[in-house]
């Protein structure tokens, strides 16, 4: 069997996200490859269908002993071969030595801070793992959304800090924060795409607190009876990661116009999160699939960011059109 290249893993495990990395320059983009696959292995984790609960904590706390040397990686990576399920997280879990390996080549500086961040990570989905499924106000919600993807916008704030001359003298705390809101707007939108699949793993992100008092619990949203209970509930996410998605334009406006590389990787989920939004606002096919872009808005979206996205005014007006969906027809 021949082992993928990093390139090749990454096309494998993302349709649009791999699209912003691919926009890097070269030294950064390898650091996000690598930190990303990293991450795709702990979702395989945190994820599989094939795990039991005390599995999945077992090994997320392994994989982060051994991210910090804490442990020897031949056993867990060859643990990780085992992976059967057909899925793009279980293919990048299969090939972590390749991951692993490339890891040990960055340079110090660049591998203390994805090892530390990847390593928070994997410890925060492993308490949640042991915790189960169930989120009694946003507060909770915010807590799970923060350790999976909270951290990630810490993971680039400090890459960026450290390559970026005009953002010299380590991260700026306002930038941090917004990193981190970054993170949870691009989650809550995940949330919202995958609302039937996830039911379907028995994990639904509806915090108990976006019902009303007497209403139907979480994992009865998706009963006819319920719409109305669930389009109220899906109203309350779609705002939540709105106003999440005010503080990614406010990073994204952080970071000086010359560097439109990083400013790209950057606005194109920003775009797509956005129009996803747009799709899914008082849509109730949400509760039944996936409502996601075609191919060729994706690149309709990228073709524009890569062409007009250095302006800051212009960005503000492309998230004003993205909210605006064409009229049906009649």
């Amino acid at each position: 069997m021949t082992t993928p290249s990093l390139r090749e893993l990454l096309a494998r495990s993302s349709r649009t996200f791999g699209v912003g990395i691919a926009a890097l320059p070269t030294g950064i983009r390898l650091e996000v490859t690598i930190s990303y696959l990293l991450l795709r292995v702990a979702d395989y984790l945190e994820d599989s269908e094939e795990l039991d609960v005390q599995e999945k904590v077992r090994l997320l706390k392994r994989w982060r002993a051994l991210l910090g040397g804490e442990a020897e990686s031949a056993s867990m990576i060859a643990r990780l071969r085992l992976a059967r399920e057909d899925t793009p997280d279980a293919f990048v879990a299969r090939h972590s030595g390749t991951v692993l390996a490339a890891l040990e080549e960055l340079d110090a500086e660049a591998r203390e801070i994805v090892v530390r961040r990847v390593r928070e990570t994997s410890a925060g989905m492993a308490r949640w793992a042991e915790r189960g499924p169930v989120f009694r106000s946003e507060a909770d919600l915010d807590d799970y959304m923060h350790e999976v993807a909270g951290r990630v916008g810490y993971l680039l704030t400090e890459l960026f800090a450290l390559r970026l001359p005009g953002l010299a003298g380590g991260p700026d705390p306002a930038m941090m924060k917004l990193g981190r809101e970054f993170g949870l707007a691009l989650q809550t939108v995940n949330v919202i795409r995958g609302l039937h699949e996830d039911r379907d793993r028995g994990w639904i992100y509806v915090p108990v607190g976006f019902i009303s008092e007497g209403g139907p619990s979480p994992s009865e949203l998706f009963r006819p009876e319920n719409r109305s209970a669930a389009m109220t509930a899906l109203a309350r996410l779609v705002g939540k990661a709105e106003r999440h998605l005010d503080a990614a334009r406010s990073y994204i406006r952080m970071i000086p116009r010359r560097y439109h590389r990083v400013r790209l990787f950057c606005m194109l989920p920003l775009f797509f999160a956005v129009r996803t939004l747009a799709l899914s606002r008082g849509n109730p096919e949400v509760l039944a699939r996936e409502t996601k872009m075609t191919r060729a808005q994706v690149i309709a979206v990228t073709r524009n960011a890569r062409l007009l996205g250095f302006s800051n005014r212009w960005i503000a007006w492309y998230v004003r059109r993205l909210t605006v969906l064409p009229r049906a027809p009649g």
